[in-house]
């Protein structure tokens, strides 16, 4: 997925800013809530969304140093944090957030225009530039940002976000359907894009943030615009 770092840092710090008032909002007894994730607490999401900036701030350290830094030192270290955190109290939390998005910004802001260029390698096993990096923060941000439950939905997401991240998992799932299923999606004021190989004339049409939230699986489909038949897609992780 390509775009501007400029462009994916400012959606970064907009994402952040929305994200850091909704915690600041929430009661101290929010923490052991639920959030939409099935089986996390809000405790959960915000320890992750800290560790997260944590590990992506290994990977600019990466590009900056050239020394290997991988997201996590180990397969577990992500669940082991985030279970460790989860059940910290609401102020504690808070700073973590808060704390975590200042180093992150840092890291970031540290890097030189060849430091961008740099190979990394994702939580995935992918190999990125690190260029890609603040576009994979954005995109934690604000989908957990509608995840924590705290009354924000995808139509929250800015417009020019929402469409990249159409793009984005209509790539990766593109890989992951079979023949002669998908479907060409469309939003007014965009490009079209291509959803696995569909029939001929299957189209789905809508605003950018109903589109991403189908494919994303955060909400139904009712602000969408079917021709012909929807189609079955899988999981978006």
């Amino acid at each position: 997925m390509t775009v501007p770092v400029v462009r994916s840092q400012a959606w970064v710090e907009a994402g952040q800013l929305a994200l850091q008032q909704a915690v600041d909002a929430l009661p101290a007894d929010a923490v052991t809530e639920p959030s939409a994730l099935p089986g996390w607490t809000r405790g959960h999401l915000l320890t992750h969304l800290a560790r997260n900036a944590d590990a992506l701030v290994n990977l600019l350290t990466w590009a900056r140093t050239g020394i290997r830094t991988p997201m996590y030192a180990s397969p577990d270290q992500r669940t082991t944090d985030i279970e460790a955190g989860a059940g910290r109290p609401l102020a504690e939390q808070r700073d973590d957030v808060r704390e975590s998005a200042a180093r992150f910004r840092k890291a970031a802001r540290s890097l030189s225009a060849d430091a961008w260029s740099a190979t990394v390698v994702s939580a995935q096993g992918r190999e990125i530039p690190a260029s890609e990096v603040p576009w994979l923060r954005a995109r934690e941000v604000w989908i957990h940002l509608v995840d924590l439950h705290v009354g924000v939905g995808m139509d929250a997401l800015p417009p020019g976000f929402a469409w990249a991240l159409v793009r984005d998992v209509a790539g990766w799932m593109s890989a992951r359907l079979g023949p002669g299923v998908g479907a060409e999606l469309s939003a007014d004021g965009h490009d079209t894009v291509v959803l696995g190989t569909p029939a001929p004339g299957v189209t789905v049409g809508g605003p950018p943030y109903a589109l991403a939230a189908w494919l994303t699986g955060r909400s139904g489909t009712d602000e969408l615009h079917v021709t012909g038949e929807l189609p079955e897609i899988p999981r978006w992780l």
